[in-house]
């Protein structure tokens, strides 16, 4: 397997006839997920997704894919493809259009109907767009794209053929191979197989469940578990989902038809979301089954069934409401149901433990994917990938969409099925990757960080370093020490004043640290060092070995020097 190296060189220029693949997102993480295809001077990019934030991400909504490696080249840009419709494919375009708003969209039907909702919610007009479906060929400039069924946690989702000069890439997005789906969509392992005959030179291939032995379990398998689930609670039950899920919805909305119950949307992106799958024919729900959520609250609590999204444990979303007692009109009781019927996401982990630690207090008895069979992954397990590795045939492999280790295992299962080691790449964002002649090689590696999303500022006012300061402030708190000195002799002739958060809040808890500055000051000075600049990092020097040593912290401190 090629492994990148941390000190890559920026790429060459593009060998001519060669097509280059650039990753923006997605390799070394779940989410983000963003890559952009150079040939003959123009690009395609595919998907456009954001990745949520973790616990050291403070005040930060989401995080979106960097630009910056393409921001000067977005006029070369054919058009902008979507696997399907879930947030860490979708999510960025929003931010990507801003740059350039007239990029074409190309997607499924249920794709660019969540995505249009999205742009509306943006205030963004929509940009010409291409409703596809699989066994269908469109081209942009050099690229001829095909599209292929696949099976995945959310209607209508495809995999695309990149053909070019350069030859075929074949990148499956999201996928599983559940045999058995709700809506008898499978992937479609026959075209995989006569592309595998045809020929494949890049096989691009989503590595979420490579570590997970066999095959993913089946859809249909979790609707007796939710029966079974409904039939016992004698009170409210809350299903907490993904709220693009519409197959998990669809699967609670048949449990309560089952039991006896109305059920009602919580949350504005559950509410959204399943109205167009309705619309568009993707969701079935029986006439007079579906009521407001206010009005649900009229019915005794045996006939209620609450769909809400917060099953990553969202801060700020219609769970995290009702466990915290802040939501609005859903006030939990003991005895209610609550079913998280979603994977957790690597690094969600702590704030889902909160929610359900505070759904827990409430007396609320909670069903989840390590309890009972709630939820089954949409993407496919080892022994899937190694069938299609074995059809496929693939002559290079570029594993996507995971974290290292799951691009690893992934990568070792293309070699276990005979693709040579040489002919598996291990890249990560913003490591190039050129396919020419037929051979895939790492070429460089592009400047590629985080671009973070507050819920005032769009990316690029919020850096790394700000998210960095915000983690100290946070975990380790703050001082300000403000020092007068006389312009001339640079000795101290007010102060030191000092401030703090995240200390003991007494007066005298600084006074021990007061004269060792002065007598830093001073040395300094009689040293030549009269300097404002070089007075601050004094104080800061001394104030951070003290704090260090006394309260063992590493707060950020602030020095003001002011000159009288």
């Amino acid at each position: 397997m090629s492994h990148p190296h941390p000190e890559l060189s920026t790429p060459a220029p593009l060998v001519e006839g060669g097509l280059r693949v650039i990753p923006l997102g997605g390799l070394g993480e779940v989410g983000r997920n963003m890559t952009v295809f150079e040939y003959a001077d123009r690009l395609l990019v595919v998907d456009c997704g954001v990745l949520f934030p973790e616990d050291h991400h403070p005040g930060v909504d989401l995080i979106l894919p960097d630009f910056d490696p393409i921001r000067d080249r977005l006029d070369q840009v054919e058009a902008l493809v979507l696997t399907h419709g879930h947030e860490d494919h979708i999510g960025a375009t929003p931010y990507l259009l801003r740059e350039r708003g007239d990029i074409p969209l190309v997607g499924s039907e249920l794709t660019l109907a969540l995505l249009g909702s999205k742009l509306r919610e943006h205030r963004l007009k929509e940009t010409v767009h291409h409703v596809v479906a699989e066994g269908e060929t469109i081209t942009f400039g050099p690229f001829v794209l095909e599209f292929v069924a696949v099976n995945h946690s959310i209607p209508d989702a495809l995999a695309v053929v990149i053909r070019t000069g350069a030859g075929v890439v074949l990148h499956t997005g999201d996928f599983k191979m559940d045999q058995l789906p709700l809506d008898g969509r499978i992937t479609d392992l026959n075209e995989f197989a006569r592309l595998g005959d045809e020929g494949v030179d890049l096989f691009m291939t989503d590595s979420t469940n490579a570590e997970v032995p066999g095959f993913t379990t089946h859809e249909k398998e979790i609707g007796p578990v939710l029966d079974r689930v409904f039939a016992k609670s004698r009170q409210r039950i809350i299903v907490a989902s993904f709220a693009s899920h519409i197959h998990r919805v669809q699967q609670v909305i048949d449990a309560a038809v089952a039991n006896d119950r109305k059920i009602a949307y919580v949350g504005r992106s559950m509410v959204r979301n399943m109205a167009i799958a309705k619309e568009l024919g993707y969701l079935h729900v029986p006439a007079g089954v579906l009521v407001d959520a206010k009005e649900l609250a009229d019915l005794p609590p045996h006939r209620q069934v609450l769909i809400s999204t917060g099953s990553q444990g969202e801060p700020m979303s219609a769970l995290s409401r009702i466990a915290n007692r802040s939501h609005a009109f859903v006030h939990l009781e003991a005895g209610d149901t609550v079913i998280l019927a979603s994977s957790l996401i690597p690094g969600n982990e702590n704030a889902v433990y909160r929610v359900i630690n505070g759904l827990s207090r409430w007396g609320a008895n909670i069903v989840h994917k390590g309890n009972a069979m709630v939820h089954v992954s949409g993407h496919a397990s080892a022994g899937e990938l190694l069938y299609c590795y074995n059809i496929v045939k693939p002559r290079n492999v570029l594993p996507i969409h995971g974290e290292i280790r799951h691009m690893r295992a992934n990568a070792a299962l293309a070699v276990a099925t005979g693709v040579p080691a040489e002919r598996v790449l291990m890249a990560e964002d913003g490591v190039v990757v050129d396919l020419v002649d037929g051979v895939a090689k790492i070429a460089g590696k592009v400047e590629c960080g985080y671009v973070f999303v507050d819920g005032s500022t769009v990316g690029g006012d919020i850096t790394e370093s700000s998210v960095k300061d915000r983690r100290i402030l946070g975990e380790e708190g703050f001082i300000t020490v403000i020092v007068v000195v006389d312009s001339v002799t640079g000795k101290v002739s007010g102060g030191p004043e000092i401030t703090a958060r995240g200390f003991a809040e007494e007066e005298s808890t600084f006074d021990s640290i007061k004269q060792p500055i002065i007598d830093a000051l001073a040395q300094s000075a009689a040293d030549g060092g009269v300097d404002t600049y070089q007075m601050q990092q004094t104080v800061r020097r001394v104030v951070g070995r003290w704090v260090n040593k006394t309260h063992r912290r590493r707060p950020m401190i602030i020095p003001v020097v002011i000159e009288a």
